[in-house]
């Protein structure tokens, strides 16, 4: 009886070359996946941040806003009210909590300065009194938001405390696209309220103040901020 003996063909190398070839071809799907996968977080990861940022920087503005109060200082021998703003700067009066450094009630400034190629969106308080307002001992002297907005304060670092904390400056918010302000109130020559570009010198606070605040990254709707009304 003649056994049978099977035959086992190898692999061409044709056939090695091509199953080399899928392999490679998979491989590189796969890869190109996890890489564009990868890039879609981070894209995500980033947008979620810059959100985030945007909210928390509104989130304050409307909560320290809010409380704003009709205050009158006195500056060069002349009772100067503390609530003066244009398109593009405000001042006003506000309480701010113990972390800021110092409990109380502060002139605060907000303006957009110039850092490098984008701008930041900067806070600057004054803690109100005397010897916080006059200056001294690495804190610069308040004088009052000119309607010229020449009272610049852009030499000073965009983060700092003197004073134990009765002075500071904060970046709110980097890379700011827009920053536009409108006053909707009365003014003293006016019977019926209506929006203004700026409010100064007036004998009381507007009704509503509306922020526009936008990033390269994100734009949301504007924020209306209602003051508080004024006890007669």
């Amino acid at each position: 009886m003649t056994p049978n003996f099977m035959l086992h063909r190898g692999f061409t190398l044709v056939e090695l070359l091509i199953a080399l070839a899928l392999i490679s071809l998979i491989t590189l799907l796969l890869f190109s996946g996890l890489r564009l996968g990868t890039r879609a977080w981070e894209a995500v990861d980033a947008a979620a941040e810059h959100t985030g940022e945007l909210r928390l920087a509104q989130g304050f503005l409307m909560r320290v806003l809010s409380q704003t109060e009709f205050t009158t200082i006195t500056a060069a021998e002349n009772s100067v009210v503390l609530f003066r703003g244009d398109s593009t700067h405000l001042e006003c009066a506000a309480p701010l909590s113990e972390h800021v450094g110092i409990a109380g009630r502060y002139a605060l400034r907000l303006s957009v300065e110039q850092q490098g190629k984008t701008q930041a969106l900067i806070l600057t308080r004054w803690l109100l009194h005397p010897e916080i307002l006059n200056g001294g001992n690495g804190v610069p002297t308040w004088t009052p938001l000119d309607k010229d907005a020449t009272a610049s304060l852009a030499q000073l670092p965009m983060e700092m405390d003197a004073a134990a904390g009765a002075f500071g400056r904060t970046s709110l918010l980097d890379q700011v696209d827009t920053f536009a302000l409108a006053y909707y109130g009365k003014t003293e020559d006016e019977s019926e309220p209506s929006w203004h570009e700026d409010w100064f010198d007036q004998p009381h606070l507007p009704l509503l103040l509306r922020i526009r605040l936008t990033t390269p990254f994100q734009a949301w709707p504007d924020l209306v901020i209602a003051l508080p009304r004024q006890l007669n």
